[in-house]
């Protein structure tokens, strides 16, 4: 089924009658993670790390492993939503993420350069088009 991957309503706001573009990309992040979580986590000894745990022990640092530094990007990676404690928070601003999202939604409508569709893409929307016109007029 086509659409059985679509989410219904990014950006939109009072039941679709508005529309908001750092909603849309706060949205962007959600599903992204959303995705990321139905498919799965692959458990394996690797992704396990039975061992590390093991040689590190009960109540010690992690943060400092290897395996955890290979690993640490592999589940989720916000670039909205503020994982850092309180005091970094407050030090680096005290943005929330809608602030964040429309900060990067600005950067977005301001730089971003879309690549040309294809050729035959283009043409088949202009048979569409064309198609429907004639069909509107008759």
């Amino acid at each position: 089924m086509a659409g059985a991957n679509l989410i219904y309503g990014p950006g939109m706001l009072e039941s679709g009658i508005t529309f908001d573009f750092a909603q849309l990309v706060l949205d962007n992040e959600f599903a992204r993670m959303i995705k990321q979580t139905v498919r799965g986590f692959r458990v394996d000894k690797e992704n396990l790390a039975v061992d590390v745990i093991k040689s590190v022990g009960p109540r010690k640092d992690f943060l400092a492993q290897d395996h955890t530094l290979k690993h640490m990007r592999t589940h989720s990676r916000p670039e909205l939503i503020d994982r850092s404690g309180m005091e970094t928070w407050q030090a680096s601003g005290s943005t929330d993420s809608y602030q964040r999202a429309l900060e990067k939604t600005r950067d977005i409508l301001q730089t971003h350069e879309p690549k040309p569709l294809p050729d035959k893409v283009l043409a088949e929307m202009r048979s569409i088009i064309t198609e429907t016109e004639a069909e509107l007029d008759a």
